[in-house]
């Protein structure tokens, strides 16, 4: 079945039917049905058709919301809002044709995606408070937990293993925000915008958009029907989120190396090798960095999509659920099985190198006044001295710092002792976040 054809003599062939046919507009089901019965509701309400015939096509489409676990699509249907005229023809009879009046597939299909992107930023926000929860248990557990900090893949200052999970977890709470701001300009509907300019009848748009709960219709009809940016905003969100993810992905990879030695996966979240028998590879880690490279093309690709496209629509726009269901679908999935990886793994810590105190040595002179800039030198200097002794700063006493400086006071050498900051607030902030 088509929504189209009356001016076509012949039938369409079998390449240009398989070519142009999509079939991952079906998980829109639901949010088509719900706009449809917004829509019929307003056609009802003004006049348009009558109220009768609104009763008998709302009762249909709320049988088809009551099947949509087992809704099924037949071969013929061109795409989702073709499936759904047709089963309400099946359910109501020949009324079913009223449905299509004062819309069009372009405005039907934008307003959908928003809907749909609409559920999903709100089911993404969860799975990262969840993942949030997993971060901040673990960093619980592991805040008084030594570990060295990095920069340029060396170490260089001491902080808790509580607190370098924190870090993603602030990470995700930032995602969380680009989620909700995205979805307050998702909250826009495009119904009544029609294939380009709109309709000739009296359509009320302002009802159907407080209907489905969104603050309102889009002003230009062009605009309406003709952009993707809230598909390209939504796939930047998941794009970021799974940056930040690869991110982590990457560390966990290196921790379980025998290298580094921090991390064991559980036998529930690793793999072996077909070759060799004592391996025990991190696959979740490497397969969330993997799939991000995919999610950043999703990107890529949504905004090539647009580049060139006169308006308002063009076919092209077919493509955008293609990928921003990919993005979101491997959001989804990465979240559940880093929260699995993390929580199915156990750690354990080698003592951080004792440079990792050079700087809080050099800052007891800059309590003194002395320029940092000169502290720097100073500290150096001793680092030089401890290493050409076959020594480590730790190993360093009293006769060494004054050795090298006699600002130095026995009292410095408690700079040497490795501690770290407390991590209890940002816990309790981001718990207040979660439970929000």
């Amino acid at each position: 079945m088509t929504l189209w054809g009356g001016r076509f003599g012949g039938e369409m062939s079998d390449v240009t039917r398989e070519f142009t046919g999509d079939t991952s507009d079906r998980r829109l089901l639901v949010v088509d049905v719900e706009g449809s019965i917004a829509h019929v509701t307003m056609l009802g309400g003004t006049g348009i058709i009558e109220s009768a015939e609104a009763e008998t096509l709302l009762q249909g489409l709320r049988q088809i919301l009551d099947e949509a676990d087992s809704f099924v699509f037949e071969e013929s249907d061109e795409d989702v809002h073709t499936a759904v005229e047709r089963r309400l023809g099946e359910l109501v009879g020949e009324v079913a044709g009223k449905l299509h009046t004062g819309r069009s597939r372009n405005d039907q299909v934008a307003l959908d995606l928003r809907l749909y992107l609409r559920n999903a930023a709100d089911e993404r926000s969860h799975e990262l408070r969840q993942w949030i929860e997993t971060l901040v248990t673990l960093a619980e557990g592991t805040a008084d937990v030594l570990v060295p900090t990095y920069t340029h893949l060396q170490q260089a200052q001491v902080t808790s293993f509580g607190n370098h999970l924190l870090a993603y977890a602030w990470m995700a709470a930032r995602d969380i925000g680009r989620f909700s701001d995205c979805r307050h300009r998702l909250d826009e509907s495009p119904l009544g915008a029609g294939a380009s300019a709109g309709s000739t009848l009296p359509l009320d748009r302002e009802m159907v958009a407080e209907s489905l709960g969104m603050l309102g219709p889009i002003p230009n009809t062009l605009d309406a029907v003709g952009s993707r940016d809230f598909v390209a905003e939504y796939v930047f969100c998941c794009v970021q989120a799974m940056v930040h993810l690869s991110r982590l992905a990457e560390e966990l990879i290196l921790w379980a190396s025998r290298e580094f030695g921090w991390m064991m996966p559980g036998d529930a979240v690793s793999t072996g090798s077909s070759a060799l028998p004592h391996k025990r590879n991190p696959d979740i880690a490497e397969l969330v960095r993997g799939r991000a490279a995919g999610v950043v093309g999703d990107m890529q690709t949504i905004l090539t999509l647009q580049k060139a496209l006169p308006l308002s629509y063009n076919r092209d726009l077919q493509e955008d659920k293609r990928v921003v269901f990919h993005a979101d679908d491997v959001l989804s999935r990465s979240l559940v099985a880093m929260s699995a990886l993390l929580e199915g793994s156990g750690f354990t810590f080698p003592t951080p190198e004792s440079e990792t105190a050079a700087l809080p040595l050099a800052e007891t002179l800059v309590t003194r006044g002395v320029p940092f800039r000169e502290a720097h030198h100073v500290v150096g200097r001793l680092v030089q001295r401890m290493e050409a002794a076959a020594k480590s700063l730790g190993d360093a006493d009293y006769d060494d710092l004054r050795a090298i400086d006699e600002r130095f006071e026995t009292a410095d050498l408690a700079a040497l002792e490795m501690r770290a900051g407390s991590i209890d607030d940002q816990i309790a902030a981001l718990r207040s976040m979660v439970g929000d």
